[in-house]
Parts: C-alpha cells; structure tokens; sequence
C-alpha cells in the first residue's frame, strides 16, 4: 500500500486580489513537472471569489469540470444556453466535449463564495458539449460517502464521461468509513475541513492524498470534516 502526501501548503497559490486560489496540481501558470494530476484527475483548484467578481468569458474543450460549492452561490452562463445559479451544497458538471465557452461569477454582493473546481480528463475526445446540476443534501453525506459524480449517473449522481466515482462526506469526530478498492484502481482524497486519518496517515484542511496498491480506503475522522474521494481507473 503507498499513500502519498499532497500538503495544503506545498500547492501552488496565486492572490489575484478577486481571486485567492490554490492549486493540488499544475495550472495556468503555476507548474509542477511531480504534480501534473492523478489518473485522470487532473485539477484541483481551491478558490475563494470576492462579492460581485468573477471569471468573465472563456473557453474549454474535452474536459469534465465538476463545480463544488463549499459556501455562497456562483452564477455560471455558458454557450449552451445555461444559466444557473450553483448553491452551497449544489455540484455541476460541464462536459466540455468538442468546445464550449462560460463565465463564472459570485452571484452575491457582499458575501464570498468558496469552491472547489476539478478537471478530469474524458473516458474519449469529441463529445458533445452538455451541462448537469444537482443538490446534495447534508444528510446524505453525514456519516456516510455520497455518490455524486459517477460514469452512468447511478444512484442519482451526476453523469460524468470517465470511470471515476466521486463521493463526498462530512464526519463527525471519531467518524469512521471505508471506500474498498477494486485491483488497479488508485484513490484520491482531499480534505474540504478539518483532520482525519487515510489509512494511518494524517491529512488536515486542504491537504490531498493518493492511495494506491492498498484494497480499501480508510478513514477515521480526528474532528468534524468535509472531504471529496476519488475512485479511479
């Protein structure tokens, strides 16, 4: 079993003034040749958006973006057609497929919105550009790992274009659950908040970790936390 270690405070960071962003693997122009992503996964980014700012227009092509709202509303508009509001609790999935152009911004005045933006690589290139929101209420997560991204959209997940399933959970102290692993499939952890045990190592907020060669993923939570796992091929 190997678990490896991805420190809150060795991810890139960039303070853009209406941006504050942090980076588990390399993007726009902090570059890490050891840190270029995880299987598929291939972004991470932790960023905090002051009141009324934003992402103004720009464009993506094959790529599946999942947006996880920790706290506040963002606004998303894209070429497609969509126009949403994404809520603290809420999570989209933005198949950039064959090119797809959106905006992003705090959809609140006075108040930030933090959130959690991953990329993962699509199962092929060329699909057709689509769009998916969805709640997941805190009850389903308590205690308890909450499908909400996975291939054919099972158990009321988001469909996304890659063999990951993507779970998120919120522990009480003393908390303890297990993700098994199918043989040659690796683990990705990030903590939202808060200190828990993967498999015997010690992650706090922030912090990420790969665990591979292992048959199950453990979790033991140190204190209350919020954290995204990643089932992948």
């Amino acid at each position: 079993m190997t678990v490896t270690l991805r420190p809150s405070a060795a991810r890139g960071h960039a303070d853009h003034g209406w941006l504050d962003t942090r980076h588990s693997f390399s993007f726009a122009d902090y570059y890490d040749p050891q840190h270029m992503g995880f299987r598929t996964l291939r972004v991470i980014n932790e960023d905090v958006i002051k009141p009324a700012t934003g992402f103004g227009t720009h464009g993506h092509r094959d790529m599946e973006i999942l947006t996880y709202i920790v706290r506040g509303a963002l606004e998303h508009r894209d070429s497609t057609g969509e126009h949403s509001v994404i809520r603290q609790g809420e999570v989209q999935r933005m198949s950039a497929g064959t090119g797809i152009r959106h905006s992003e911004f705090n959809a609140s005045a006075n108040e930030p919105v933090k959130l959690l933006q991953i990329w993962l690589l699509p199962g092929r290139p060329g699909l057709p550009p689509g769009y998916e929101q969805k709640q997941f209420a805190d009850q389903d997560k308590h205690n308890r790992l909450c499908l909400i991204a996975a291939p054919n959209g099972r158990d009321g997940a988001l469909t996304i274009h890659q063999d990951v399933d993507v779970y998120a959970a919120q522990l009480d102290a003393g908390g303890e659950l297990s993700l098994p692993l199918r043989q040659g499939r690796g683990g990705w952890v990030q903590v939202v908040d808060g200190t828990l045990t993967v498999n015997g190592r010690t992650l706090s907020t922030g912090d990420g970790a790969a665990v591979e060669n292992a048959e199950a993923v453990q979790f033991v939570a140190e204190s209350d936390c919020h954290l995204l796992v990643f089932d992948l091929a």
